[in-house]
């Protein structure tokens, strides 16, 4: 089975350019492809996961892989999938972030030996001279298909600046840079990425005279039409010091039941006939599914040991039964029962002087984060919504203190059915 075949089966394609072509030459020869991520933050996130996993995809199947860090592209901001201007960064911001983003990318692909390359554009754009780009480049670009094109045609109505303008430009040389410079003969992305990279393949077209090919994956969502790694408690990082791998399992165990199958094709590296057997399961043992789900994805984001300790700890909080030894034979999931082990839990340490007293309620709730106000704790408190040790909390201005603790000297806080805290008292 050639790639393109899993990434047909998995349902990573939404658009690609000959599309008879691209099978044939994955399938014939070993090519080099790249996928860019612009470092407009210090982390990537579950929203990003759909083109990190093409790349992962891509080099198990034997071909080079490139991921290219925007550090010349993010200086400019890119208008696709965008109604208003991104925030101009600064070098010393854009750099920082390339930085981080480069250590997370290491955690899905091989860059040993040349099985990969991790390439940053600024070491190309920066040192453009700009009369010559438009003499070279930008002839070849009609204004007016550029205007027609879906990432400008949006901004349009609010307003598109020169700026902004020369992003499809920098994205198609970008293409022809690494097809010049390493041979690379297929970029993919998001669909909404679709026209700046047509327009790559088109001027490698012009100038070189020789075939380069688009791919581009669906723009993920859930089920229930959210965009994808956003919560209440905000965007899911694959940075762990930004989403914790604890916090990591528990945004993929409470997917949607109508999600499972297809977060397990997109996200988890299990073969597909394993995963086809969702369509059957219900009640508990959907549920094991969403456990596998969530151990599998927390697995290749921060290793196995990481989704060990997450996947103990949820068994813990929400007495969850393991997963049936049938089910998934080709998951590492822990077949047994869960240790006492609530370590991966997220806690609050605090001494026995500042819990002498005692909290009240709606406070804790606020300072251990679990409610982003100490207005929006005293509503969940009064709504029903907020527990100490399982129990609910009767009265906003409760006091909770020292006598709430456990022979562990821990009290356990939780919001709403899912979201647990721990207070340990030291």
């Amino acid at each position: 089975m050639s790639v393109f075949d899993v990434f047909r089966e998995r349902g990573f394609i939404e658009q690609v350019t000959d599309e008879a072509l691209v099978e044939d030459l994955l399938a014939r020869e070993k090519v080099t492809c790249y996928i860019g991520f612009d470092p407009t933050a210090a982390s990537l996130h579950v929203g990003s996961l759909v083109p990190i996993m093409a790349l992962a995809h891509m080099q198990r199947h034997g071909h080079r892989t490139i991921a290219l860090i925007g550090g010349g592209t993010a200086l400019i901001g890119d208008p696709s999938g965008k109604t208003e201007m991104r925030r101009i960064l600064t070098r010393a911001q854009v750099d920082h972030n390339a930085a981080c983003i480069r250590e997370q990318l290491s955690q899905y692909l091989d860059f040993s030996d040349g099985k990969a390359l991790l390439l940053n554009n600024a070491d190309w754009l920066a040192r453009l001279n700009y009369i010559e780009f438009l003499r070279d480049i930008g002839r070849h670009f009609s204004v007016n298909k550029m205007l027609a094109a879906e990432s400008y045609r949006i901004r349009l109505e609010k307003g598109l600046n020169f700026i902004e303008f020369n992003y499809m430009l920098l994205q198609a040389y970008d293409f022809l840079h690494l097809f010049k410079q390493e041979g690379c003969v297929l970029q993919m992305g998001g669909n909404d990425q679709w026209g700046n990279m047509l327009a790559g393949s088109d001027l490698i077209r012009r100038l070189e005279g020789k075939n380069a090919f688009s791919l581009t994956f669906p723009l993920m969502t859930t089920s229930a039409g959210h965009k994808m790694g956003k919560t209440e408690k905000g965007t899911v990082w694959l940075d762990r010091s930004l989403t914790s791998p604890y916090d990591y399992y528990q945004y993929w165990i409470n997917a949607e039941d109508a999600d499972v199958e297809r977060f397990l094709l997109l996200f988890t590296f299990l073969p597909v006939e394993e995963v086809r057997a969702v369509r059957a399961l219900s009640d508990a043992r959907l549920n094991m599914a969403k456990a596998v789900l969530a151990f599998e994805a927390t697995k290749v984001t921060h290793g196995e040991a990481a989704a060990a300790d997450a996947w103990r700890a949820s068994c813990q909080a929400f007495g969850t039964k393991p997963v049936a030894e049938g089910l998934f034979p080709s998951s590492t999931i822990p077949r047994r029962d869960a240790a006492q082990d609530v370590s991966a839990i997220p806690c609050l340490v605090k001494s026995r002087d500042d819990m002498g007293a005692g909290i009240p309620a709606f406070e804790l709730f606020h300072e251990a984060g679990l409610c982003a106000s100490r207005g929006e704790a005293r509503r969940l408190i009064q709504q029903g919504g907020g527990y100490v040790n399982e129990r609910p909390v009767d009265r906003i201005d409760e006091i909770i203190g020292v006598g709430h603790c456990d022979a562990q000297g821990e009290i356990r806080l939780r919001k709403g059915k899912k979201t647990y805290f721990i207070v340990r008292v030291k």
